[in-house]
């Protein structure tokens, strides 16, 4: 089974903390820090799921995702959204756009390792 994920987060701190817990936990993590660029990046080199932030520069989360969900190729790749805007508001265009999972921040190391585990058991691809 293949254990990579795409960090897309422009906040080195968070980038660090995320890292360093999933790569304990056995990932491989590659990051990417750019909203323009990101559909790039998830292209070149497909990973087994996405953790994406909603603010980036230059575009945002959901218009990621939105692209996301309408390539064929990436349309069930399992994405995990995270947002220090936890309004119902943004949860509800999350799920409108097809998240896998929502989380806000400030997170727990033993969230995100309980959300990414669970996004790896239904990643059927």
């Amino acid at each position: 089974m293949g254990r990579r994920v795409l960090l897309i987060e422009d906040e080195p701190n968070i980038i660090e903390a995320i890292s360093f817990i999933l790569s304990r936990d056995g990932w491989t993590v590659h990051t990417h820090s750019d909203g323009t660029t990101a559909m790039d990046k998830v292209r070149a080199s497909p990973p087994d799921m996405v953790i994406l932030d909603v603010m980036l520069p230059g575009r945002s989360g959901y218009d990621i995702l939105r692209d996301l969900r309408g390539d064929a190729d990436m349309h069930d790749l399992p994405v995990m959204m995270l947002t220090a805007r936890g309004q119902t508001k943004d949860r509800e265009l999350a799920e409108a756009l097809g998240v896998t999972r929502f989380m806000t921040k400030p997170f727990s190391n033993s969230e995100i390792l309980e959300h990414v585990r669970a996004l790896a058991g239904q990643d059927s691809a």
